[in-house]
């Protein structure tokens, strides 16, 4: 979560910069010219690096038949870090010149290296700031939080983990300084955005380890944004945790939302034995459809939060998060020598560039849904539609995990602090007291102030409904309440109309609420077809062309300025419309009856352009009666070059491969389908309302994202063949109607303009 003012609740996008393997054979030395190096040799995951070598000497890697496999400077703190080794034995490093030395050799790990048990249970946490060993020696930094006025000897304590890259790890206690007991100010504090962990759990009373990731902060090692060595310290956190004589069970939960959301679907993914289930909140599906949605680079959120990644993995003091500043100049000599490797961090800014493309070696690793094949715990899993930071995209996790019998999907209307809302809080509880608790669950006094409190504060006073009260408190075993909850909770539950209830415009609250066995739901999966005069009909339509000259330099990238909160309750938002020769519109008839459309969605368009390549935004809308104002629904978008689609792409839900070897061009000539994937949507259509969706260049309709598209001058001229293209979505049948139609802008993420008519109608 990106709170304001500081690093916050996020998505997220990097991957590692990796040294180019060098196969050739070193050049023979003499056996007896060769010595042992002063400085150690060790081996990570895919990975080995040394400490305390000359600044600046030049070494390269061997591996155990004498091979030249990397190489590279070592540098200012005396480290360097090779990457992209085979797991095995017999690697040193060597310098080069007339007086070689070596390292004793080391064994580089691969994934199954796990440690034996005791190497987990040998490991003792006390409260506050805790050092981990993992396997491969870096040292992470770990602060034990327990609920309020509570000692280890008062356990054992129902314990989850919090795991980020934010300065998580702060040892001050976030409770008194929010309550006016300690300073604010304070340095050591942990980031607001690392809230679901500092504050709600401990107050709830769950013992949290707050778990900093390698190379930032006052923990050890490397920044490599979700590399395996991160993926795995996971693993190994939850080993030690489990094993401490103060963990209910020896079984830990993990909790967070965005950075901290999805690093528990990846630390899932690697299948610890004492997890016992995740709660991932806001998280991204992909790191590259955050940061390039639809293959397009996003130069506004993306590009941000990597460069406060790569601020943040910097060495203190003098660079890199003020808390470890902080704690090395009160004496902290472990958080000082940790520093050592932080400038080998891993330039995950290398991913970033308006020309990349999705290579799989280097995403694949580092995606949530690809992990989430792996995960076999309970999973809550709970996000919004609108999401301005990391993104709606995210309920591509939810196939992933169709294994797993135990999942809860909780999605709303809203923004990035959204999946934190009222409903979704008491759900969260009751989860975490079933399957990490393994109790009956109980209401807390503190659960309804705590959370106006949060509120209030996140959304700068947006009213907000208190948690609903929790459900199977009166079960007679934890067993018997998890069999309620289960045979009670859909699997995916999808909340309507999020701030369109009785509080007023922008609150949090949902006034209607469906659920779903699916994703996507089994609906009617409808084909609106794209016709003369801008109709979008279910009925064929005459064949004829509309055409258009995209421009992105004609609307602000973003409709939210930067220093407005995007969650209050009714942001400034400036959606402006798009000049009428500069995109096309097409809208249904009024409805008839509610109509409601729940899952992604595809706008098939069958496309000739002048430019071999344009970048495309749809934005779908609600037309209210009258046709004077429209309501933001969500977009889509696609660079055109992107058409091949992977296996398990649908009708509903293209997904192209975005690799460089399948970049198809246009013709001004020649038809050529493009399908753009649309966003997922849970919206209800009220009768009298009309659905329109708009095509245009990309930018303009989102608070955060903006996209590095490549200007056009108004000299590009797209065209669409009407009756050939269609939008494609998935209607369902059985929902109740929220209620009243709220005003124009009233739900949460979705701003209000008006609907102007474009060129073509």
């Amino acid at each position: 979560m990106r709170g304001r003012g500081r690093a916050g609740l996020v998505t997220i996008v990097a991957v590692l910069g990796s040294l180019v393997a060098l196969c050739a054979p070193a050049p023979p030395a003499d056996p007896a010219a060769v010595h042992l190096a002063s400085f150690a040799a060790h081996g990570g995951i895919d990975e080995a690096y040394v400490l305390g070598a000359p600044p600046g000497a030049r070494l390269e890697v061997l591996d155990a038949s004498g091979r030249r496999v990397g190489e590279g400077s070592v540098d200012r703190l005396g480290a360097l870090l090779v990457t992209n080794l085979a797991p095995g034995s017999g690697y040193r490093f060597a310098t080069t010149g007339p007086h070689p030395v070596q390292t004793p050799p080391v064994r580089v790990l691969s994934v199954r290296s796990a440690p034996p048990a005791p190497f987990y249970s040998g490991q003792h946490l006390h409260t506050g700031l805790n050092y981990l060993t993992m396997r491969d020696g870096v040292r992470l930094a770990a602060t034990v939080r327990l609920p309020p006025g509570e000692t280890l000897a008062d356990g054992p304590f129902p314990t989850v983990i919090e795991y980020s890259g934010y300065d998580v790890a702060g040892p001050a206690d976030l409770i008194s300084a929010l309550e006016g007991r300690a300073p604010s100010d304070n340095p050591l504090l942990p980031s607001t955005s690392t809230i679901v962990g500092s504050l709600i759990a401990p107050l709830l009373g769950f013992a949290v380890v707050s778990l900093q990731m390698r190379g930032t902060g006052c923990s050890g090692g490397a920044f490599d944004l979700f590399g395996l060595d991160s993926d795995y310290d996971g693993y190994d956190a939850v080993q030690i945790v489990g094993a401490q004589p103060w963990v209910l069970h020896h079984k830990v939960g993990m909790v967070g939302i965005s950075y901290s959301g999805f690093s528990q679907l990846i630390v899932a993914g690697t299948d610890p034995p004492d997890l016992a289930a995740i709660t991932p909140l806001s998280p991204t599906d992909d790191l590259f459809s955050t940061g390039y949605p639809g293959g397009i680079y996003n130069d506004g959120f993306a590009k941000s939060w990597i460069e406060e990644r790569v601020s943040d993995a910097r060495a203190a003091p003098g660079g890199g998060q003020p808390w470890a500043s902080a704690e090395i100049a009160a004496g902290d000599a472990t958080c000082l020598a940790n520093q050592v490797l932080h400038p080998e961090a891993q330039r995950v800014q290398s991913i970033l560039g308006s020309t990349i493309s999705r290579t799989p070696s280097v995403f694949d690793q580092r995606s949530p849904a690809d992990w989430a094949r792996h995960i076999t715990v309970p999973v809550f899993l709970a996000g919004a539609l609108q999401d301005e930071q990391v993104g709606p995209q995210w309920p591509a996790i939810i196939p992933a995990l169709a294994h797993d019998r135990h999942v809860y999907v909780m999605m709303t209307n809203g923004t990035h602090i959204d999946s934190l809302g009222p409903e979704q809080v008491s759900r969260w509880l009751e989860f975490l007291d079933l399957y990490v608790a393994d109790r009956v669950p109980s209401e807390p006094a503190i659960l309804d102030p705590l959370m106006a409190e949060v509120y209030a504060s996140a959304t700068s006073g947006a009213p907000a409904m208190a948690p609903p009260p929790l459900r199977f408190t009166t079960e007679p075993d934890p067993g018997a309440a998890r069999s309620a909850f289960a045979a009670s909770t859909p699997r995916i539950d999808v909340l309507f109309d999020n701030g369109g209830g009785s509080l007023g415009p922008g609150a949090l609250q949902p006034t209607a609420a469906e659920g779903f066995a699916t994703w996507p739901p089994r609906g009617q999966v409808t084909r609106y077809h794209l016709g003369a005069r801008g109709s979008l009909s279910t009925a064929p339509v005459a064949p004829g062309t509309a055409s258009f000259r995209p421009n992105p330099v004609l609307r602000p990238a973003t409709d939210l300025s930067a220093s407005a909160n995007a969650w209050a309750a009714q942001p400034p938002y400036d959606w402006t419309v798009v000049p009428a020769a500069n995109g096309l519109a097409f809208e249904t008839a009024p409805f008839a009856t509610t109509t409601t459309i729940v899952g992604p969605a595809s706008l098939d368009l069958v496309l000739r352009s002048s430019a071999k390549v344009t970048d495309l935004q749809a934005t779908l809308s609600e037309v209210r009666p009258g046709g004077g104002q429209e309501e933001y629904v969500t977009s889509g978008f696609l660079r055109s070059s992107n058409q091949a689609l992977v296996a398990g792409s649908s009708a509903l839900d293209p997904i192209p491969s975005y690799l460089a070897t399948e970049r198809r061009p246009l013709s001004a000539v020649r038809d050529t389908l493009v399908r753009i994937p649309i966003d997922p949507i849970g919206h209800v259509f009220r009768a009298g309302t009309r659905l329109r969706v708009v095509l245009s260049a990309p930018g303009g309709d989102r608070p955060e994202w903006a996209f590095a598209t490549p200007g056009t001058g108004g000299r590009v001229l797209d065209t669409v063949v009407l009756g050939r293209s269609s939008l494609v979505v998935d209607v369902v049948g059985g929902v109740r109607a929220p209620g009243p139609m709220p005003a124009c802008g009233a739900l949460r993420g979705e701003p209000c303009r008006a609907a102007v008519a474009l060129g073509n109608q």
